[in-house]
């Protein structure tokens, strides 16, 4: 049944005798009207003003949300100036966990723990109450306490030292049996990644994080954690902090070590970063190492700018691939990565390898000579090495042959520079780095025309087959006294002869 029009009907519109009356009866209907207005009771704005939603909060907690155990941590929760009241809930737990007024003129409160520990981690969200009603809840707030149990170990496959642009895998590691590892990036808040932990050959737990790509425009620099499903807001003791260095294309600095790439347990180990532009900062990387990178500021030497990384005794630990970055303290990013250098450990492998040469030990400059490296016992890599010399020993697979393992290091031809002595060392696959004990060491002379331009290597005695001096104006001056010598005794032997030609003559006068 349709409503008959009270006013403003529209022209033409008849009005049922009903609904018709006279000025008394619609001066009452209008106060009715205007009553029910005043009151709030029609279906018009009023009515949405109640069923309308306020702000939600927002909450938060300092000094964050991965908390030390025992350590202080507020909770915020921010909402309007009506609000008359201000709730905290944690999940889990029937009813509000606290509650708070607000200050006069203030928008929000907070919820102080003095002491964290694992009661207080879980999941939490707030609202408060306005003069009509309640908010809608804040979104949560996943509060960790940390420090329960061990730590892991974080490292970088397969280093640190990553290229502008590049990716790195972040392996965080833990001998315990956690369910899920968190990765943490210095200076945010939030997590940077979770994952689910995998179980490696080793037995360790472990979860691998790839990050990039790198930029040297920011800092990067990561910590992890392990936990277990069970209480995921309780968390270990974060990682060692690993930050990641960005090498970008500036000029790469070299790395020597003065006493060879080949070491002894025991021996001081010193590895040389040096560069000709103006670093004040180097950094040395080991290819695999679980440690950060070795840093070491500017020292100077002969217009170098360089850097003594001293490693101290040799351990078998030492053995591997190295790198060194230059840098200025001005800018986070690195130079280009230097010339890597192997750094071999002799005596570490329980046998000793022979070496000879055929055709001889002394040989005549621009003839071919072969080096031969032997062994009873299984090697899969041989290293020749010289005396004396800055760069990396010869390598060459090893042959099996009439029951020994060998390799035959070959020169042609060969000249006064591959003069030396020289030691042969095994290896295998399984720790390349690690050398047997060396062989008795074999000296290579060379002789020839060859050597005469060559500059004096040793002292060897003169006229020997080793001794590289020049004698041509020796020779000549011996020739010179021996023609001088010879024209005297012709002269006189001339003289004889005539002496005895007037003698006879001399008599008969």
């Amino acid at each position: 049944m349709a409503l008959p029009c009270l006013s403003s009907c529209p022209v033409g519109t008849e009005v049922p005798p009903s609904a018709q009356s006279g000025p008394e009866e619609g001066d009452a209907m209008t106060s009715t009207l205007t009553a029910l207005l005043y009151l709030g009771l029609s279906v018009g704005p009023r009515t949405r003003v109640h069923a309308g939603t306020l702000p939600k909060p927002t909450i938060r907690a300092e000094p964050g949300t991965s908390i030390p155990w025992w350590t202080p941590v507020t909770i915020w929760c921010q909402g309007s100036l009506e609000a008359q009241e201000y709730r905290l809930h944690k999940g889990g737990h029937p009813g509000p966990w606290d509650t708070q007024k607000p200050l006069e003129s203030t928008d929000k409160v907070n919820f102080s723990f003095i002491h964290m520990t694992e009661d207080y981690a879980g999941r939490y969200h707030c609202d408060y109450l306005s003069p009509t009603n309640w908010s809608e809840p804040s979104d949560p707030l996943e509060l960790v306490m940390t420090g329960f149990h061990g730590k892991p170990s974080l490292s970088a496959l397969p280093s640190p030292v990553v290229a502008s642009g590049g990716y790195v895998n972040l392996q965080c590691a833990s001998w315990m049996t956690f369910d899920r590892f968190v990765l943490m990036k210095e200076g945010e808040r939030q997590p940077s990644s979770t994952l689910d932990s995998q179980q490696a050959p080793s037995g360790q737990f472990q979860a691998l994080f790839p990050v990039g790509p790198v930029t040297p425009s920011l800092r990067w620099t990561f910590r992890c954690y392990g936990y277990y499903s069970r209480s995921p807001h309780v968390w270990s003791y974060p990682s060692d902090p690993l930050e990641l260095l960005v090498s970008g294309v500036s000029r790469k600095p070299s790395l020597l070590t003065q006493k060879g790439p080949v070491v002894t347990s025991g021996q001081n180990l010193t590895l040389q970063c040096r560069s000709d532009v103006r670093y004040n900062r180097f950094v040395l990387s080991k290819d695999g190492a679980r440690d950060p990178p070795w840093r070491l500021g500017r020292q100077p030497q002969a217009g170098l700018s360089g850097a003594d990384f001293a490693l101290g005794p040799v351990r078998p630990s030492h053995g591997g691939w190295y790198t060194c970055y230059g840098g200025h303290s001005l800018s986070s990013e690195w130079s280009a990565p230097s010339d890597p250098l192997d750094i071999l450990v002799a005596g570490q492998l329980p046998y000793t390898p022979s070496l000879s040469v055929q055709p001889g030990p002394t040989v005549t400059s621009g003839e071919n000579v072969t080096l031969r490296c032997q062994s009873l016992s299984h090697v899969d890599t041989f290293h020749l090495s010289k005396e004396g010399a800055a760069g990396p020993p010869l390598r060459l697979r090893s042959k099996a042959r009439a029951g020994q393992h060998q390799a035959e290091f070959s020169v042609h031809p060969v000249t006064s520079a591959h003069r030396g002595t020289y030691r042969c060392y095994g290896s295998s696959n399984t720790s390349p780095h690690l050398l047997s004990q060396p062989s008795d060491p074999l000296e290579l002379r060379v002789s020839g025309t060859a050597d005469t331009v060559s500059p004096p290597q040793n002292k060897s005695a003169p006229g020997s087959a080793s001794d590289p001096r020049d004698y041509t104006v020796e020779n000549v001056i011996r020739m010179g006294v021996a023609a001088f010598i010879l024209l005297v005794l012709g002269i006189l032997l001339l003289e004889a002869r005539h002496s005895q030609t007037r003698t006879p003559e001399a008599a008969s006068s």
